[in-house]
């Protein structure tokens, strides 16, 4: 009994000393998911408090960089190439650094290095993929937790907005809407593509479909790709003619698929061909 109590009181310490206190976060971390147009932006940040303090020109000086919230750096990301006041940023993830240059003009930074605490210790310039300089107009009112909007949102535009204590900052931006939509009305206008007629082939080959099917849709693929044979296509062309009963039409494309593969130096391809031609009498 005596044992059993001080393996009891063994387990109980432990658990005493391994346990944490779980409090909440001083500047909770927020994460906001929005679709301009066609592009997914995400913001992840830590929303820090006023609590009575003096923020812009007071823990935050003027002529400073300021991370644009607390803990680690702010992180947008873009699905998608956008343009930022004017500039082009490519899709992925940039940290946002703000320069607090005086109560009423800040230069919102886009920097594409994400993985810093605070702001860097070595600034580098080459970092920097976009500057907007920014009017700031003061709110008749206290925004007590600083937060990060996107507002104003349009099929080809949005602004982000900075939003802390009396002060307000939009970084206007654009994302490519219309191209995208001119690039899928052109791709549907123009017809399924050679890629869209073999993975439709070859889907039918490996579930057991039409056969037919898959026999029509193959052979416009390779058509399509004639003046630049792809040996992955006319391989799988040559597996579905066979299982189709065509097997005269199946050597011929296993052995083209066979010419073009060891052009190109593709071990693999080479031997899924050489496999396929034993099997079929044809080596």
């Amino acid at each position: 009994m005596k044992k059993l109590l001080l393996i009891l009181m063994a387990f109980t310490m432990a658990y005493s000393v391994n346990a944490q206190v779980t409090t909440p976060q001083p500047s909770p971390l927020a994460k906001l998911e929005q679709k301009v147009g066609l592009t997914d932006i995400t913001i992840e940040y830590s929303r820090p408090g006023v609590k009575g303090r003096k923020i812009f020109g007071g823990l935050e000086p003027f002529g400073t960089i300021w991370r644009t919230g607390a803990n680690k750096n702010t992180v947008i990301t873009f699905s998608d190439d956008v343009k930022i006041a004017g500039q082009d940023v490519k899709a992925g993830s940039y940290a946002i650094f703000t320069k607090l240059n005086t109560a009423t003009s800040w230069d919102v930074m886009f920097y594409n290095d994400t993985n810093n605490w605070g702001t860097p210790q070595n600034w580098d310039d080459s970092k920097v993929v976009a500057t907007a300089k920014v009017d700031v107009m003061e709110i008749p009112f206290n925004v007590e937790t600083f937060a990060i909007d996107i507002n104003n949102i349009t099929n080809n535009g949005a602004a982000l907005e900075l939003i802390w204590e009396k002060s307000y900052a939009a970084i206007p931006f654009t994302v490519p809407t219309d191209a995208k939509v001119a690039k899928s009305i052109n791709s549907i206008m123009n017809g399924p593509s050679a890629a869209d007629y073999y993975e439709s082939a070859v889907y039918h080959l490996e579930s057991g479909k039409d056969i037919d099917k898959a026999v029509k849709w193959i052979d416009k693929a390779i058509d399509m790709t004639k003046d630049k044979p792809k040996f992955w296509y006319i391989h799988q062309q040559a597996l579905i003619h066979a299982k189709a009963g065509d097997k005269k039409g199946a050597i011929a494309a296993a052995k083209s698929s066979l010419a073009l593969a060891k052009e190109a130096k593709y071990d693999a391809y080479i031997r899924k061909n050489e496999e396929v031609l034993k099997e079929w009498g044809a080596m």
